[in-house]
């Protein structure tokens, strides 16, 4: 059973609505340890000073923040502490916007709100009124000594905040070097060919599609290791040529595309097909009604 991390409420107008935070990922990296390659024992890292070679105290340690090469300005946890934002346990809605309206790259990290004890209607008449106006509310929360923007938004009659960056840490395009000019422009049939191209693979998301291939490599390499298998290297995968030819490219990659959904609608025919013997079949085995006699 998750339990949550943080607890508080929603404000918007007058309302509280009290709820409780619960993390919404589970990230499934593989962790490894360090070793010594001799005795297998785990290695431990030490704070060592590199002016005596000895380790320094945890109470002789402070934050320095660099200013300029090997020029720092030490601050105090006192210091530190008289300028964290108030931990009001309260996520202040501020405004509320169309969902559209936020770019992608400005979430952060997301968490699953719900309602504390007693605030179940409260919470569904916000969740229901945000859902029916097609907006998102935007505000601000602390979460242990950081302020965050963050994003609250109905998603399957749950709501989701999203922790979001401010406009200065997000690196805008016009910082970007190398982007085509207004001088490059794509031709009609090339933009029809990728538009072909597009419409092709389109499909509904399914995030269940897609797996950290990686990943599982990664521990089935593990398993075979812990149980004392052989393990064969896989084979490389190739590394995609560089475009000679953009319409050559365009026109193979859709006739793979087309390859690729036919294969898939046959595949679904012959199951279908196969439901359907299965069916007539069943029918077979059903013993036959006989039909009423008919008066003469």
């Amino acid at each position: 059973m998750a339990r949550p991390i943080w607890s508080g409420a929603i404000s918007f107008g007058l309302v509280n609505v009290p709820v409780k935070l619960y993390s919404a990922t589970s990230p499934k990296d593989v962790r490894f340890h360090q070793l010594h390659a001799k005795d297998g024992v785990r290695i431990r890292q030490k704070r060592v000073s590199p002016t005596t070679g000895e380790e320094v105290p945890y109470d002789e340690i402070v934050k320095g923040y660099e200013i300029s090469p090997g020029q720092y300005v030490t601050i105090a946890p006192d210091e530190l502490e008289n300028l964290a934002p108030k931990a009001t346990k309260t996520i202040e809605i501020e405004e509320f916007v169309d969902l559209s309206d936020i770019d992608p790259v400005y979430y952060e990290h997301s968490y699953w709100l719900v309602p504390d004890k007693g605030a179940a209607k409260a919470y569904r008449l916000l969740e229901t009124a945000m859902r029916e106006a097609g907006k998102v509310a935007i505000g601000r929360v602390v979460l242990r000594t950081k302020q965050y923007l963050a994003a609250l938004r109905p998603v399957d009659g749950a709501l989701a905040l999203s922790t979001m960056l401010f406009a200065d840490e997000v690196v805008p395009v016009d910082r970007l070097e190398g982007l085509p000019g207004e001088d490059v422009e794509a031709g009609a049939r090339e933009t029809a060919m990728a538009r072909q191209l597009v419409e092709s693979l389109a499909t509904d998301f399914d995030p269940a599609r897609f797996r950290d291939e990686y990943r599982e490599r990664v521990l089935e390499l593990i398993e075979q290791k812990a149980e004392g298998k052989a393990v064969v290297s896989a084979p490389q995968a190739k590394e995609p040529a560089g475009v000679v030819d953009l319409m050559a490219a365009l026109e193979a990659s859709l006739a793979e595309a087309k390859s690729r959904k036919g294969a898939a609608a046959k595949a679904t025919g012959e199951n279908d097909d196969a439901d359907d013997a299965g069916a007539d079949e069943e029918q077979a085995k059903r013993p036959r009604r006989r039909k009423a006699p008919t008066k003469s």
